[in-house]
């Protein structure tokens, strides 16, 4: 430890404890963060398959915009740099039903043109959505610090980006993406509006993701997951932080209801002032610290499935031959039904990564299914014995291959299997809670999860977690481990939070 200066040991190297751990190096901390894995990142992730890369993380990444106070999180922990390059993309994705095929374009008046010619009957609908997205457009995610720690001064400065979120509230913030879909007469059009999302999900939560993509705030970073999450790796270690990979924690030591360390998996004990967890929170209170430790806020969470659900996915890759292929972006379709996690597919979803030349040999491609999973296809996994479970995830991937020939047909003899994952897979790499890859799902009626990030009962403990707060991803992975910091700062006063 260097002289005078207080430890921090954060256990977990995902997003949120890369973060915590570039922010509190900043703050004058010394810092180690361990983690359980080969490489850091977390769910962050990517890996070769024949040659190949696979991106399993962002598809898009929120706080993209210059100017923006996400995008200087990003920037001050290195995953984006003043230079980075962003992917040339001009749509969200497209929906195909039947022979009718439609596209949310990043231009938001094509949107408007293209949906009011495929249905002139839902004009009003079509140009109230259109006229909410551009509302919530100019949102932007609160950065800054956290919000019970937010004065007067604090939403006022927040309010210019947030003047108009009150009317996308108002008109979807009470019905989920199933009801909004419904106002559609259009088949197509009520696809089209419960395609990204779960149906599940409360519709401004859909409105504020496309207006992420429409004001330029939800761009690709080019090079994908693991190109971000190296900068973020090079960024800690050049200012000084430790990083112990292949070093999984076995438990966070308390003595007399304050951390003082943790022990790992080899019987090793690392004193430290504090400790950030930023592993998945259920890992955190079965087995490093205790249940008896997680509030009744936590419990009602977990112990409640209908009110909120998580979601995870079968997804498989595969190498297509380009020009065979000919389509760009994330494309859902119709299927010929097939059971997988004991759920019946009908639709399902095919993005390419054809604006990634370095993922694949010239002249190919990698295509990504996604194939929507849930709590109930989670334990449909888990059931089954080892040598079940490898026979049905190579039932899926074959599964999943038929149906993009029967929709691609062009691919036949052109069309390589690379790798197929499953909700086990985010459980055994990243102890991911029913192999959930984000946090509780937002449902109407329900009130949106969010803690504060400590621990009752145990000074000097602290989440950085996209558990947080729902709906979990990059965004609140990034600002927990910077409100984490901010937290520690403002306890010890005498510190400047950087």
């Amino acid at each position: 430890m260097s002289e005078g200066k207080k430890k921090m040991v954060i256990v977990g190297g995902g997003i949120a404890g890369l973060s915590a751990g570039i922010y509190g190096k900043l703050a004058g901390y010394d810092v180690e963060i361990y983690e359980k894995n080969p490489v850091a990142g977390g769910q962050c992730m990517g890996w070769n398959r024949k040659g190949c890369h696979i991106d399993n993380c962002i598809h898009w990444l929120t706080g993209t915009k210059k100017g923006t106070v996400l995008r200087n999180v990003w920037e001050t922990v290195g995953a984006l740099e003043k230079n980075t390059k962003f992917v040339d993309s001009d749509s969200f994705y497209t929906s195909i039903t039947g022979d009718c095929r439609v596209t949310l374009w990043k231009d938001l008046k094509r949107t408007e043109t293209e949906l009011l010619r495929l249905s002139p009957e839902d004009e009003t609908e079509i140009r109230k959505f259109a006229e909410h997205v551009r509302y919530a457009a100019k949102c932007e995610i609160p950065a800054e610090k956290p919000m019970d720690a937010m004065g007067i001064m604090d939403y006022i400065h927040m309010g210019a980006s947030m003047t108009d979120m009150p009317k996308v509230m108002r008109e979807y913030g009470s019905i989920d993406l199933q009801e909004m879909a419904g106002r559609f007469r259009h088949p197509a059009l009520r696809a089209l509006f419960t395609d990204y999302l779960p149906k599940e999900y409360i519709a401004s939560s859909f409105l504020v993701s496309y207006g992420s993509i429409v004001s330029g705030n939800g761009e690709i970073p080019k090079g994908g997951s693991l190109a971000m999450v190296n900068r973020m790796v090079q960024r800690f270690q050049e200012l000084g932080g430790k990083l112990y990979c292949n070093t999984p924690v076995s438990r966070i030591v308390i003595r007399n209801k304050k951390v003082v360390g943790i022990e790992t998996a080899d019987q090793k004990e690392v004193t430290a002032d504090y400790v950030i967890s930023s592993v998945d929170t259920m890992e955190m209170f079965e087995k490093l610290i205790g249940k008896e430790y997680m509030d009744s806020k936590w419990q009602s969470c977990y112990s409640d499935s209908e009110k909120y659900p998580l979601f995870s996915a079968v997804q498989a890759a595969f190498v297509v031959d380009a020009e065979a292929y000919g389509e760009k972006g994330t494309i859902f379709f119709d299927c010929v039904p097939f059971e997988t996690g004991g759920k019946k597919i009908d639709r399902i979803s095919v993005k390419s990564y054809e604006y990634e030349p370095d993922f694949a040999p010239a002249g190919k491609v990698v295509l990504q299914v996604n194939v929507p999973q849930f709590d109930q296809e989670y334990f449909y996994w888990k059931r089954l014995s080892r040598t079940e479970y490898k026979s049905q995830k190579e039932m899926a991937a074959s599964a999943v291959e038929e149906r993009l020939l029967l929709q691609f047909p062009k691919l036949r003899g052109h069309m390589e299997f690379l790798d197929c994952w499953t909700p086990l897979t985010y459980e055994r790499y990243c102890n991911a809670y029913h192999g959930a890859y984000m946090s509780f799902i937002t449902r109407k009626g329900v009130k949106s999860f969010r803690v504060k990030g400590v621990v009752k009962g145990i000074k000097n403990l602290y989440i950085a977690s996209q558990w947080i707060m729902a709906p979990g991803g990059l965004p609140v992975a990034v600002t927990a481990g910077k409100f984490a910091i901010w937290r520690i700062v403002r306890k010890e006063k005498s510190v400047r939070f950087p």
